[in-house]
């Protein structure tokens, strides 16, 4: 992974006066290329990346870009057109959603052709050490528009993939569609429909109690535009965007009342019923655990009070919310009926309330929710004998909600059933991210911990956190992929130290080694290779014998995603999950075995890697003696074998003493894996020794009800697994899939991500 961008990039979109400096030209500014001589504010020392001339100019003269999508803008030559692009940015988004693998559309000679995308990234590598190159996309055609490409996968006699000749082509985002594009974030529903023109009361998070005006206009982004009574400083009229959750009609409202309220004392007395069996509300007493639908969504609550209150006919209930969302601490009309922390204390009518044990398992304890000023310890994950009793059946696991499952089956992988990643929960962040760090560690992981059960509205409140902190606008609405969520998580809010450590095998000896740095390893595949029924060892040696790199240390978590991309795209049709990931061959630094002999190996042989006489797979490498021996054969004496390296002081020149030491093996353990199938995402999970020690959880396993409903998440034993993860290679090479027992098939022919982590590291042992 490349290091962290010190840079700011620039499009210019104003005439200058020079000439060197055009209209659609890319610049960047170094984060410290100010400090050297003081400037006006409004002036920015830029250095245009195509001529590297500097110049200062006005920052009205200047649009701000991503470095993607500079990147993107490069491979346009012609600069007018860059700045086209700017004006309508919708193409940039699409280009920046593309990974390889895609399926997409690809306009060639006028005309728009199938294809999928095999490569991204420059056609030049003739600048050394350059700044920013332009980025293009190598799509192979596909179906009937096979040859009608101009290449076999290379240019300028570069080979950036493989394809047949005539197969593919390069082109800039200008020219290229996703066949499946996204579909835009929905408009957010007003729970009660508003008009312009209506007569509406809203109430914020201060303390200026109710306030009123009329709707102007509805906006698209979830706000409501109101010419309101008295605006923000408290000067009559004015205007004022409030968000919908905070807005209700008049006319809906017992207004009587709701004028005379204050934020302390609101009572939602006239909310319409939801419970239909007039004796059903009778089973809702003191303690009781309930659910109730506010404007911004369903919020669950124990019973404190039920009774009369003045005025209202209705049998009323003083619910304590879980969450911050009510309006009092348990008063109503300075008359105190039960005690809550503040803004936890709400007044409804006993038949708006639904029993909410469904939905909540057992999160109250005694009655009690936990709060944020209390403190909660630590909880380790499951041990394998309480999985079966605490985490197992239905509405158990992580609930699902609104295109989650991403989310939900990652965060049930990582912390259901192992500590490997716990230090995310409690490190030291930073201030504005801590929110999140306790929403992950209290109202996700304890509970799934020690309940077996986390509601949908708990992961709903990390992806508004994530939302809110800026980092995606439609982390609430849209379906992510997992590395992208984990990614986000481990590196942007967390900053955890980067799990992998990779180098480059092929690094001059006079330059000095630079470390890549990564949180999880794709896997890249040549397209040249012999593999049929893979296992995931075996794709992870071949990826980084393609890609000629090595681990500098031992990962505590390593996470590899497969070689596909979604239902649409896969290399192969089954991938067999190795349990124990040997990784003593992929270290740049370790002791290793020789493969013939088994004693310490001295040297390592690249060109014996698709050579199976010597081990059905791993890289080969050898003592000195074998290797004598196994090059003298004629069709091995034109390979180089190099020398392996070994930790600084180790006396490796020959074997010493009277037993020749064999070094030990470094493997990782496997415990989940993320499957996909349809876009929908779930996971295995590995919780204990046994090989039928698996659970299968589906965050949205069943549902209740339609657009006013909930999913229905459930955890289920899945001991089948361990039958295919035995059988011969050949016995499970015929198996079909939709033939196969349980969800064995999705566990095999589904995998995309799989977690594996050193025993040794895990956090509670």
């Amino acid at each position: 992974m490349a290091s962290r961008d010190d840079k700011t990039y620039f499009i210019i979109t104003e005439t200058t006066p020079y000439s060197l400096f055009r209209l659609g030209s890319i610049c960047f500014k170094k984060e410290d290329q100010n400090s050297i001589r003081k400037l006006p504010k409004d002036m920015v020392p830029v250095t245009c990346i195509e001529n590297r001339l500097s110049h200062d100019f006005p920052f009205n003269f200047l649009h701000p870009l991503t470095r993607q999508n500079s990147e993107f803008l490069l491979a346009l030559e012609n600069p007018e057109e860059r700045l086209k692009e700017i004006d309508k940015p919708e193409l940039l988004e699409q280009a920046s959603e593309l990974t390889v693998g895609s399926e997409v559309t690809v306009e060639q000679n006028g005309k728009w052709l199938k294809g999928v995308v095999r490569y991204i990234g420059p056609l030049s590598s003739s600048v050394l050490y350059p700044i920013l190159v332009g980025v293009f996309f190598g799509v192979e055609l596909q179906g009937e528009d096979m040859g009608k490409g101009h290449t076999d996968g290379s240019f300028r006699y570069q080979t950036f993939f493989k394809c047949q000749k005539g197969c593919g082509v390069f082109v800039p985002f200008t020219r290229i569609r996703p066949q499946h594009p996204k579909p835009s974030a929905p408009m957010l529903d007003i729970p009660e429909p508003l008009s312009v023109g209506d007569r509406v009361t809203y109430i914020l998070d201060d303390e200026s109690g109710c306030q009123h005006g009329m709707v102007l206009n509805i906006l698209k982004d979830g706000m409501i535009l109101i010419s309101t009574d008295m605006d923000e400083n408290g000067k009559v009229g004015g205007e004022r965007q409030i968000p919908w959750q905070c807005v209700i009609k008049e006319e809906a409202l017992n207004t009587d009342e709701w004028h005379k309220c204050k934020p302390e004392m609101m009572v939602i007395s006239e909310s319409p019923d939801v419970v239909n069996d007039p004796g059903a509300d009778m089973d809702i007493k003191v303690g009781s655990t309930v659910e109730v639908n506010l404007a911004k969504s369903p919020a669950f609550a124990t019973v404190r009070w039920i009774g009369s209150l003045p005025n209202m006919p209705s049998r009323m209930a003083g619910l304590e919310l879980k969450d911050a969302c009510g309006v009092s601490d348990g008063t109503f009309k300075d008359v105190r009926y039960f005690t809550c922390p503040p803004k936890h204390g709400l007044f409804v009518k006993v038949s708006s309330c639904q029993l909410g044990d469904r939905f909540l398992g057992k999160t109250a304890v005694n009655g009690h929710f936990g709060h944020d000023e209390q403190d909660i310890s630590a909880v380790p994950p499951l041990s394998s004998e309480d999985v079966m009793t605490v985490l197992t059946g239905r509405m158990k696991g992580i609930q699902g909600h609104c295109n989650s499952c991403y989310m939900d089956a990652s965060l049930f992988s990582l912390f259901s059933c192992s500590s490997i990643l716990d230090s995310l929960l409690f490190k030291k962040t930073k201030p504005n991210d801590e929110l999140i760090q306790k929403t992950l560690l209290r109202d996700i992981v304890c509970p799934l911990r020690s309940e077996g059960f986390v509601p949908a509205q708990n992961v709903m409140k990390l992806r508004k956190q994530v939302k809110e902190r800026g980092h995606c606008p439609s982390y609430t609405t849209d379906e992510k992929d997992p590395e992208e969520f984990l990614n986000l998580i481990m590196q942007d809010i967390l900053s955890l130290e980067p799990l992998l450590k990779l180098k480059s095998c092929n690094q001059p000896k006079f330059l000095t080694v630079v470390e890549q740095t990564s949180y999880l390893y794709q896997i890249f595949m040549d397209y040249n290779h012999s593999l049929i029924l893979p296992t995931v060892q075996q794709l992870l040696e071949h990826s980084f014998y393609n890609n000629s790199i090595k681990l500098s240390e031992v990962p505590s978590c390593l996470i590899l995603t497969m070689p596909r991309s979604g239902k649409q795209f896969k290399m192969f049709p089954k991938i067999i999950p190795s349990l124990q990931l040997d990784i003593t061959a992929l270290l740049s630094n370790g002791l290793q075995q020789c493969v013939v002999c088994g004693q310490l190996a001295h040297v390592e042989c690249n060109q014996c890697f698709i050579d199976s006489v010597f081990s059905s797979t791993g890289l080969k490498v050898f003592c000195n003696n074998c290797s004598a021996q196994v090059h003298l054969h004629p069709s091995r004496q034109s390979h180089k074998p190099t020398s392996l390296h070994f930790p600084e002081g180790f006396p490796h020149s020959r074997n010493t003493g009277s037993v020749a030491y064999i070094p030990p093996r470094e493997k990782l353990e496997l415990f989940a894996v993320l499957c996909i199938e349809t876009s929908h995402y779930v996971s295995f999970v590995k919780h204990g020794p046994k090989t039928t020690d698996w659970i299968f959880f589906d965050s949205m396993a069943d549902r209740v009800g339609e657009t006013d409903g909930f999913n229905i998440p459930e955890v289920k034993a899945c001991p089948e697994v361990a039958r295919y993860l035995t059988m011969p290679l050949a016995e499970l090479a015929k198996q079909v899939p939709r033939e196969m027992d349980g969800v064995a098939k999705r566990l095999f022919c589904d995998g995309y991500m799989y977690l594996y982590q050193s025993p040794s590291m895990a956090l509670y042992r």
